[in-house]
């Protein structure tokens, strides 16, 4: 598991311990882009249960992930950012999902998001189909694992993406091996706050989303056209009223 990490001191630890309080081995790679927070000083206190980490400027979250996959040798592989964390037993289902159905590329199951005040909702996960994935990204990426010889044989996620990746490599592997495996049990948990990159960038992630739609389908549903601005404005509208009502 590779955790692409950037001044998330505050939810770093959360995130290593989740992983390595898993039931199944892991090898926990942490690729820090130069924080400067207290990250080094937590990847310090970690040192001894993790494979490897580095804190230097990277070439973006992307190529970073890439890297530190191909540093690990493990059969399954996936990346968890910083800032959200797997369930207990999440890898184990995955794994086992794998296990049971080797034509499968990769596994997901379902996700929560957990807001700054603690409260939880659901994450949209779906079972998986092209006609749902082609009208949004229907997998929580924390969710979900590869395996690694899909992963190495579609050379990763696109490094020149900034917030798709995640949707471009399902676009990948499907197109590549057939359908991603649906595991009906939470496997993590998506922490949202004001400093995601998603609700920051709301207005560029839909153009590299449909971007990445384009890329794999000869048309593109009518529904990016039509609902999906609305439903990014409506987002940003309540993020912004959000903000507000915590000044007040």
């Amino acid at each position: 598991m590779v955790v692409p990490s950037l001044n998330q001191g505050r939810y770093l630890e959360d995130a290593l311990r989740s992983i390595s309080t898993q039931d199944v081995a892991t090898e926990i790679i942490v690729m820090d882009g130069g924080s400067t927070d207290n990250s080094t000083a937590v990847l310090e206190r970690w040192t001894e249960r993790l494979a490897y980490w580095q804190s230097r400027p990277d070439g973006g979250q992307a190529a970073a992930i890439n890297a530190g996959i191909e540093r690990g040798t493990a059969p399954y592989v996936g990346w968890l950012n910083s800032d959200d964390m797997l369930e207990p037993e999440g890898l184990r289902r995955l794994v086992n999902a794998l296990e049971e159905n080797p034509a499968a590329p990769a596994a997901y199951g379902a996700a929560m998001n957990l807001n700054d005040d603690g409260t939880r909702s659901n994450v949209w996960v779906q079972s998986f189909s092209e006609d749902r994935l082609r009208l949004r990204c229907i997998i929580s990426q924390p969710a979900a694992l590869i395996r690694r010889t899909a992963w190495e044989d579609v050379r990763g996620v696109d490094p020149s993406l900034f917030l798709a990746m995640d949707y471009d490599l399902w676009w990948k592997l499907y197109r590549r091996f057939g359908p991603l495996l649906h595991v009906p049990h939470v496997t993590a948990i998506n922490r949202v706050h004001d400093s995601t990159k998603t609700r920051n960038n709301r207005a560029a992630h839909y153009a590299e989303a449909i971007a990445v739609v384009r890329r794999y389908n000869d048309r593109i549903p009518l529904k990016w056209w039509l609902a999906q601005p609305y439903a990014v404005f409506w987002k940003a509208v309540r993020a912004r009223l959000d903000d507000l009502r915590k000044t007040d």
